[in-house]
């Protein structure tokens, strides 16, 4: 239970809008919404209409499968849906993949789809937006929007993947990127593997 600097008592809501633009990587939405699901968090789903193309591109899933793992579906052109509005109460937002068009609208604060503008939503509110951002390399340009954004109070968090953590596999590191990811919200899932100092020569 937290506590307000005046005493009064808050319990922010266990849920979180989720974003998937239409950058490489959709896989990384796809495991933020399966962690969301194995942590009991309620998840807002808003979804490009480029990543549904990606989505057939790189995976098996059907459009179905996505928005199947999601606690609510909001179409991307319903900018009068609840996410829209700073009084509906969440965790934050994350955008998993998020690509640079996307990472551009949100700086400018001119938003033209829904996920943009829950985007900027989340930013006024001062609540946590974690932008999974899939580009590289990075030109000027990119850099000085993304350092915009980390003034605004985003969170830039390309995901990179974790070497010490020893991954035998692809979906162990999208899994390590996710989790970390989710950190940013303080919610611990299970398949993170944490850093537990050096170890010596014979361990």
């Amino acid at each position: 239970m937290d506590h307000d600097v005046n005493g009064a008592v808050r319990n922010p809501p266990t849920r979180l809008v989720v974003g998937i633009s239409g950058a490489s990587g959709v896989i990384y939405g796809i495991r933020v919404l399966d962690a969301l699901n194995d942590l009991g968090v309620e998840s807002h789903l808003v979804v490009t209409r480029a990543a549904l193309l990606t989505l057939s591109q790189e995976t098996d899933f059907s459009a179905d499968d996505l928005t199947g793992r999601a606690s609510v579906v909001h179409k991307l052109t319903d900018v009068g849906a609840s996410i829209a509005s700073g009084s509906f109460k969440s965790l934050g937002m994350i955008v998993a993949p998020c690509s640079v068009r996307t990472m551009s609208e949100i700086a400018t604060g001119v938003t033209s789809t829904l996920l943009t503008r829950a985007a900027d939503v989340v930013l006024k509110e001062r609540r946590p937006l974690v932008l999974m951002v899939r580009e590289t390399p990075f030109h000027l340009g990119h850099l000085r929007t993304m350092t915009a954004l980390a003034e605004m109070g985003a969170t830039i968090a390309p995901p990179l993947p974790a070497f010490y953590a020893k991954p035998a596999s692809i979906e162990e590191m999208v899994d390590q990127s996710v989790g970390r990811a989710l950190d940013l919200f303080g919610l611990d899932w299970a398949p993170v593997k944490r850093w537990n100092g050096l170890k010596g020569p014979s361990e």
